[in-house]
């Protein structure tokens, strides 16, 4: 077959351009672009077969915790899998306690669930320090408005294996009644810490001072987030799964998977899978810190959002859309009147695989609001060959130079990404045109706006892939490795996604591994 390659630049109408406020927690909106997307309506609901010759009988009873208040047996719930006992967290962990998995039980998530209670935005000494440590291989569901927030001065010790991954996920899951569209079925998990955040809430206040902070919206109780402390712990997660999250809370407000707000570096964050969430995959609100091996598949809006002076490290990021569903790839800061505040963004990539599937979308990746940004050793690709690769608004985001005083990196950086788009840049607002957007990308090194990927099973490297020169991330900082290829899974890396994840009809990652409609069962 041949493949046909062409490059354009794609001009955009001035209705196109508007500009809003900063993007909220759970709201964070495209920027003044109003894209409504109406996925083709899903059969049915039938519920899923289980590969399981022997289903799951439920656990005699629910465990003691160390809370006071303890978990609530909810009697049984049934589904394809089997019958579960149906354990209910208390609304709030008032000391610190461990979720044991325990053959047939489930945990549920009823309402707003709060990891202690918020300390402020420093460390007085009277924070809570409540710890929530959740074991290998437990599940919990929700349904509704139901969501897990953690509170500065608390921390989550989520830790699955890649043989037993935690899963988050939702009613209908457990009840088999999800389609490869379902979404949108409960709120999800926030992690809210203490480290410089931007756009601050209360008039006149000093971005990145313990005075900035920042609202979870649509929660009937305030649930806030900043400070200035930038190696704040929230605790870990890893080898986690969540699953048809972003519920609408009150109003356009929904969440996101997983949402971050001021998280410090000393939080631990790898191998998070964010699956079907009908808002982002996952948002970073403010704060320092790394993530590695980050899957997101199937979001509605943006697969990774990042705003409000977020300073983040990420290797290894799979992003890929489902068919006809979903904005961009990636969406960066806000063009919002506040573009100088600092902390300033500045987002760093290794090693992503991204694959643009909706059709519908105006740009796969879109940086503005003067972030500084970097891609390296990555892959992106238009399946639909309809959507634009790269916007970058405003000629200081496109531009301008390094200058530590006002906390700037320098322009964009690219070096080492490839691009199989129909139309590679795209004109965008405050006077960038498509060609100038061509010029920044050419100054990298081993870029390739003309290439062919060679993809296998949608995400692993083929011959063109592996073809490419690597750029050395490791000046950026300790965290990222040098590869020795570009792209997210490629031979000597290609088994960080085997176990833990689950699979769809958008991508299967591990054939092992069980369907993201059903619950594995051990």
């Amino acid at each position: 077959m041949t493949n046909f390659h062409r490059s354009l630049v794609l001009g955009c109408s001035p209705l196109a351009l508007a500009s809003c406020g900063a993007d909220e927690i759970v709201s964070p909106g495209t920027g003044g672009d109003v894209i409504i997307n109406n996925p083709t309506p899903a059969p049915t609901p039938t519920p899923t077969p289980t590969p399981t010759s022997a289903l799951v009988t439920p656990a005699a009873g629910c465990p003691t915790i160390s809370d006071p208040a303890g978990l609530t047996d909810d009697n049984t719930i049934s589904g394809p899998t089997g019958e579960y006992r149906v354990c209910t967290l208390p609304a709030r962990f008032t000391a610190s306690s461990t979720l044991p998995y325990i053959e047939g039980l489930l945990y549920r998530i009823d309402g707003r669930v709060d990891v202690g209670t918020d300390g402020g935005a420093a460390d007085t000494g009277v924070d809570t320090d409540v710890e929530l440590t959740i074991e290998p291989g437990v599940v919990l569901y929700s349904a509704g408005s139901g969501w897990l927030n953690v509170n500065r001065g608390n921390t989550i010790d989520a830790n699955g294996t890649a043989a037993r991954p935690i899963i988050f996920t939702s009613r209908d899951n457990v009840q088999g009644l999800n389609t490869a569209n379902s979404s949108g079925q409960w709120g999800g998990v926030v992690l809210s810490g203490r480290a410089p955040v931007t756009d601050c809430i209360a008039p006149g206040a000093a971005s990145g001072t313990t005075a900035c902070e920042r609202q979870v919206e649509g929660a009937a109780q305030p649930a806030l987030f900043g400070g200035a402390t930038a190696n704040d712990s929230s605790g870990s997660m890893s080898f986690v799964q969540i699953r048809y999250s972003g519920f609408v809370l009150s109003g356009d407000n929904e969440l996101q998977a997983l949402t971050t707000g001021g998280v410090g570096s000393g939080t631990s964050l790898s191998n998070i899978m964010s699956y079907n969430s009908s808002d982002d995959g996952v948002e970073f609100f403010g704060g320092q810190f790394n993530v590695r091996n980050l899957i997101v598949v199937g979001a509605e809006d943006d697969g990774l959002d990042t705003d409000t002076g977020v300073k983040v490290d990420m290797q290894n990021v799979i992003v890929m859309q489902r068919p006809g569903v979903g904005d961009t790839i990636i969406e960066a800061d806000s063009s919002n009147g506040l573009e100088e505040d600092t902390p300033r963004q500045n987002t760093r990539i290794s090693n992503a695989t991204f694959v643009a599937n909706s059709g519908v979308g105006d740009q796969a990746v879109r940086i503005r609001g003067f972030a500084d940004y970097t891609i390296v050793n990555s892959i992106l690709v238009d399946n639909e060959g309809t959507t634009p690769c790269l916007r970058i608004d405003n000629t200081e985001t496109l531009n301008r130079a390094t200058n530590a005083a006002i906390d700037e990196a320098g322009p964009v950086v690219f070096n080492s990404f490839v691009l199989d788009c129909a139309v590679d840049f795209r004109d965008s607002s405050g006077g960038v045109t498509g060609a100038n957007i061509a010029t920044r990308y050419n100054a990298g090194a081993d870029n390739d706006a003309a290439f062919t990927n060679t993809l296998t099973m949608g995400f692993v490297n083929g011959s063109n892939e592996d073809a490419i020169s690597v750029f050395d991330p490791t000046g950026f900082s300790s965290f990222f490795q040098l590869p020795t290829s570009i792209g997210a899974v490629y031979a000597g890396n290609d088994t960080w996604v085997n176990g833990w994840t689950c699979n769809s009809a958008t991508v299967t990652f591990d054939a092992a591994a069980s369907d993201c409609a059903s619950l594995p069962v051990y």
